[in-house]
């Protein structure tokens, strides 16, 4: 693969992401409309003129948001095709798949009306925007299952084999784990196949995102008094250091404050930092908030990786996600009329 070009366009795309100094303007606007105008001066203006032909207000700016962001996804893998290259950029953008999915699952599990499960769903990833409408018109989850089959989406293997298991439990968590768990497997076997320099930058992002996944796991089966023996089977392989065996002793412990303290002199020591009440009272969002801030945070930092590598890429999709993310939050929170330090807070820092 050739970089030297591909990644000179997307430092440019780069370059236009959002500053610290605009997000801060957009928090401070008093209303919708304000943040609208705003935006208008920015590369998101082509976007929100076209979702205000359909839509005003708050659904504008998502829509339009929402559109850009599955615009520069889709630019990037345009630059980069065929090869390995291609493939490596597709198991980035699959996670988003399977995050759609979950997400119209679990609107399906409790009977959510149907175009407030589409406005949560970003087609970047196999599923474009006209394939997760049709899966949203669904009229639940069994019926879900049986269109991605009859696609022949593989993601319906794991979920058919578990769907039986789901209904006896009415467990989610039964069909997440399973999606999650075939994604990472199908996702380690392909970057050990390709062998190249890309690949091992690739692989140390999705060993990073397994460990995040399983040591939430560990802290809410903790919190929930869950026996060791049922929260192992939630467990993901594929990490060498946060392997089954190292999450079984954080569990035995007992304590969320006992599972942390296995934390230390690990990349993932930052979270025994986290004031002590919130152990106290066994707040695991805090816990979950920080985590996700650092998988971020390390994905962007590749801007600063191999110039002529896989890592920009990787980079500016994160950065693109962590943009649309922050977007959303300010105009949700300002429509909502959110305290502002709860704003703050909600925000994706990097």
């Amino acid at each position: 693969m050739e970089y030297a070009y591909v990644n000179a366009r997307i430092k440019a795309m780069k370059s236009r992401l959002l500053d610290r100094t605009l997000l801060e303007q957009l928090i401070n606007k008093p209303d919708i409309d304000s943040i609208i105008t705003e935006l208008e001066k920015t590369t998101y203006r082509e976007e929100l003129d076209r979702a205000g032909v359909l839509f005003s207000g708050i659904n504008r700016i998502e829509v339009a948001i929402r559109n850009d962001l599955v615009k520069k996804f889709r630019t990037i893998l345009n630059l980069i095709k065929g090869g390995e290259s291609e493939q490596l950029i597709s198991i980035i953008l699959q996670r988003w798949d399977i995050q759609n999915i979950k997400t119209i699952l679990r609107g399906k599990n409790i009977q959510e009306n149907p175009s407030e499960i589409l406005e949560c769903l970003i087609p970047a990833g196999e599923l474009d925007e006209a394939a997760l409408t049709e899966l949203v018109k669904q009229p639940d989850i069994k019926a879900v299952i049986d269109l991605l089959a009859t696609w022949g989406i593989v993601y319906a293997r794991p979920l058919a084999l578990n769907f039986k298991e789901f209904t006896d439990t009415g467990d989610m968590v039964v069909l997440e784990y399973a999606l999650d768990t075939f994604y990472y497997e199908d996702a380690i076997s392909g970057v050990k196949a390709a062998e190249s320099e890309d690949a091992r930058i690739l692989m140390k992002m999705i060993i990073t995102e397994i460990d995040i996944n399983n040591i939430k796991t560990v802290l809410r089966a903790i919190r929930d008094r869950i026996d060791v023996e049922e929260a192992k089977r939630y467990f993901i392989n594929g990490s060498p250091d946060f392997h089954a065996g190292k999450l079984i002793s954080m569990m035995k412990t007992g304590t969320i404050e006992g599972a942390l303290k296995q934390l230390e002199k690990s990349p993932y020591e930052f979270i025994t930092k986290i004031p002590k009440e919130y152990i106290a009272a066994e707040k695991i969002s805090a816990f979950e908030k920080e985590l996700e801030q650092y998988l971020i945070k390390k994905a962007i930092s590749q801007f600063m990786g191999d110039p002529l590598s896989i890592a920009i890429p990787i980079a500016y999709i994160w950065a693109k996600y962590s943009e649309v993310t922050n977007i959303r939050v300010i105009a949700r929170s300002i429509f909502m009329e959110v305290p502002e330090k709860e704003l703050r807070e909600a925000l994706i820092s990097v």
